[in-house]
């Protein structure tokens, strides 16, 4: 074996017929008599290699099939085209080589709870599904940086230590700095509102904190976040700017990412649909689709398709788990388990909201306007569109200090939110910046704010203030919409979480 012709998974098209060398790690394997299959992945995919006993000498053969998972190993044969094999290829063995045999791999078909793959995130990486996510991941966040860059906007790095508030006070992650008290960013938006006076567009691309004590699906303290900042912009040019990048992703992840959408069983219709225009609804239609008959019309019908959804999944695992008991073989056996995991998680999901239906439609019922829109309220909102939905114009208590108020209306403020469909829910949030500097100064004050920690902030309103604005975006919970993932936290390699910092 030679490196001159080793080849990466992905690019077994181009070799069909050739001999070639993939280097990888052993991710299943069963034998059948005299013929092994293997299941090689090399980080690009994953390819069948079939071991014939007789083309390789006896003591290679016998190695291979006493291999354990995850052994990483170099495997040399011909490529040839086979649509039944995962990829669409396998590659029929002259030649192996062990690098590093495996023992005793922790990670198994059988169900692990999420304890345990917290614990061993360092090799739940190489899961199928959590190797998919990881792509998709990647190609977000290049969708993202091609979308501002090829718009004429301009990156700019924002601070991680700092001494300004720009979310709520309650959920700042405070660090010693050489014995003074700072910090740990919460957004890059105040920073960028100074560089987007320098440079007009741009936009900051990086970690954020917030020390918020919540353990829901959605919520992480350190998660990733892209940030623009516009000057001369108003409400209307936000939207447009928001649409345009989330469409854009959507279409970038459908050319990428297919074959890890379909693996992990995405709802690639629904993608699809994410062309503009998005629905807009002001915050105040918001409320009376919750307190109205179409909400309560909505969670009755989904009670009822969660209640038959609970029963065909419960069908499903009665017959698996019989079949599990006859007399089959071992790889269908792991077969089975394998889908039995994914079964019971989804039996899980499926119970919580048939549970939550009755909490979420009360709250419906008593929402009062005013109040910020929670995580339930944002579930019924975006279940009941197939696109992105902007909220906009919120009351102006319920926000922050910086967001302009409506001049229109004085009680809202000239912001939104958009809900990713499917309940996933906010995955942005923006707003247009209070451009006027004696009524920012006011709002600084009613927050209980010091004036003085955000001189540099005011200066930017008595030195050629002009209308202008932006959002941010989570990568997390855009990676979740786009994946259907149920747990933000299998959204970012190595998770953040009020209990969770082992690795």
């Amino acid at each position: 074996m030679t490196e001159s012709n080793a080849v990466y998974i992905n690019e077994l098209k181009n070799h069909v017929g050739q001999e070639v060398t993939l280097h990888g790690w052993l991710y299943n394997s069963r034998a059948s008599g005299k013929i092994l299959f293997l299941i090689i992945r090399d980080g690009t995919g994953l390819c069948q290699c079939i071991v014939e006993k007789g083309k390789v000498p006896d003591e290679v053969f016998e190695q291979l099939k006493r291999l354990g998972q995850e052994s990483s190993l170099s495997v040399t044969g011909t490529i040839r085209a086979d649509e039944r094999s995962v990829g669409g290829y396998e590659l029929a063995v002259t030649g192996a080589q062990v690098v590093a045999p495996a023992e005793g791999y922790p990670i198994t078909p059988k169900p692990h709870g999420v304890d345990f793959l917290m614990k061993h995130r360092h090799l739940h990486l190489r899961s199928q599904r959590q190797w998919a996510i990881g792509k998709v991941r990647h190609t977000v966040i290049d969708a993202i940086r091609r979308y501002f860059n090829d718009n004429g906007f301009i990156l700019v790095d924002t601070p991680i230590f700092t001494t300004i508030v720009g979310e709520d006070q309650t959920s700042l992650f405070e660090v010693d700095y050489f014995g003074r008290p700072l910090h740990l960013t919460q957004t890059g938006q105040l920073y960028l509102e100074s560089a987007a006076m320098a440079y007009g567009r741009v936009y900051c691309f990086g970690p954020t904190f917030r020390a918020e004590k919540s353990k829901t699906r959605r919520h992480l303290t350190e998660f990733w976040m892209v940030e623009p900042e516009v000057a001369f912009i108003d409400l209307d040019g936000l939207l447009h700017l928001a649409e345009g990048l989330v469409s854009s992703i959507a279409a970038r992840v459908l050319q990428d990412n297919r074959s890890e959408l379909q693996a992990i069983g995405a709802d690639i219709p629904a993608l699809e649909r994410i062309q503009p225009p998005f629905c807009r609804l002001t915050y105040t239609q918001a409320v009376e689709i919750l307190k109205g008959p179409q909400a309560k019309e909505f969670l009755a019908r989904e009670l009822g398709e969660l209640q038959s959804e609970k029963q065909r999944i419960e069908n499903r695992i009665s017959e698996l788990e019989k079949e599990q008991a006859g007399q089959i073989k071992q790889w269908q056996k792991d077969k089975i388990a394998a889908e039995l995991i994914e079964l019971r998680g989804d039996l899980e999901e499926v119970d919580t909201r048939i549970e939550n239906n009755p909490k979420h439609a009360q709250l419906a019922a008593e929402f009062e306007w005013g109040k910020d829109l929670g995580g339930s309220d944002e579930t019924i909102i975006s279940q009941m569109h197939d696109k992105p939905v902007f909220v906009t114009h919120y009351p102006r208590e319920a926000k922050a200090f910086y967001m302009r108020t409506d001049r229109q209306n004085e009680k809202v403020v000239e912001n939104f939110d958009m809900l990713a469909p499917a309940g996933f829910g906010e995955i942005i949030g923006g707003s247009v910046r209070e451009d006027d500097y004696d009524r920012l100064l006011v709002k600084i004050k009613d927050q209980g704010l010091n004036p003085e920690t955000y001189d540099w902030y005011l200066d930017l309103r008595k030195y050629g203030s002009v209308p202008h604005g932006g959002f941010g975006l989570g990568v997390e919970r855009t990676v979740a919409w786009i994946t259907r993932e149920k747990h933000i936290r299998q959204c970012i390699p190595f998770p953040r979480m009020m209990d969770k910092v082992y690795i």
